[in-house]
């Protein structure tokens, strides 16, 4: 495996962190959510087996922390069969490198995310003019470069199957970036959401740190493409999920999510779409 990869020239760690951090719940029989200061890791698995795949990387500097919590619920050496982005978002593949290199396992991402993830291309710029709270106005410290994972990344199969994942699908959920995924498990309706929607106020840096519940968009100051956003947020409603997992927040389930979902399809404009920002004027 090759193991020539990089960071961006601008990534960094960031001192942003909320009550949850360090905190992990098993959501259901096999499935862990991991906060890591802001942002939620997923570890799906088998405990009996060790077997496991862990969605998205979290943090700059976090992979330690992310070793610490596989080690704990699959077992000491263990090390997962792969790793799933949802997107390559620098709070998505914080320690991605380490882990790669830590336990030579390859990643999987949406070919449309491949470019950020192969040193080809920036993301768009944070738009710290959006409408929003403090971490809208902190969102250009954010870092932004492409990430180089070389060899090591390769592009889901097209069909939505899961690599060793066989329960799961993946959807195409674009908005908050062009490659962004979600998963979901059928027999359950268990959805990984990652940012397609969340379920804390992203943008409040007083929501972010006390982890106020609020089934929202994406974070708008990284969002770029709200038509999109709006589309996948239908399409994983249309799913009835029964519980989900987003890249913020804590877990939601039943008729907290059913009813939170339903009011976010049918007022996503009043509710989501910022009144104004470099990506929302530029729709207009």
């Amino acid at each position: 495996m090759e193991q020539q990869m990089t960071y961006g020239s601008d990534y960094k760690f960031i001192p942003a962190t909320s009550v949850k951090s360090g905190e992990s719940v098993e959501v259901v029989p096999g499935i862990v959510c991991h906060t890591i200061q802001i942002v939620n890791i997923c570890l799906i698995g088998d405990p009996n087996t060790g077997d496991f795949v862990l969605v998205d990387a979290g943090m700059p500097g976090s992979a330690e922390d992310i070793i610490s919590v596989s080690e704990k619920y699959f077992g000491a050496g263990s090390r997962p069969k792969a790793i799933i982005l949802t997107h390559g978002h620098f709070d998505h593949v914080g320690a991605v490198i380490e882990l790669v290199k830590h336990w030579l396992v390859p990643v999987y991402a949406h070919e449309l995310e491949l470019p950020h993830l192969t040193g080809q291309e920036p993301y768009p710029k944070p738009d710290a003019t959006v409408e929003g709270g403090m971490v809208a106005k902190m969102s250009p410290l954010f870092p932004r470069e492409p990430i180089n994972l070389g060899g090591n990344v390769e592009k889901l199969p097209p069909g939505g199957e899961v690599p060793h994942l066989p329960d799961f699908r993946w959807i195409h959920t674009p908005g908050h970036s062009p490659g962004h995924i979600s998963l979901f498990r059928d027999k359950d309706r268990l959805l990984l959401a990652g940012d397609a929607f969340v379920t804390v106020k992203q943008d409040s840096f007083y929501k972010v740190v006390t982890q106020k519940e609020e089934l929202n968009g994406p974070p708008r100051y990284l969002t770029t493409d709200w038509e999109a956003a709006k589309n996948s947020v239908a399409a994983l409603e249309k799913l009835k999920p029964a519980v989900t997992i987003t890249g913020h927040g804590r877990p939601i389930s039943g008729t907290e999510l059913s009813g939170g979902l339903a009011v976010l399809v049918q007022e996503f404009e009043r509710v989501a779409v910022p009144d104004y920002g470099k990506y929302v004027d530029e729709e207009k």
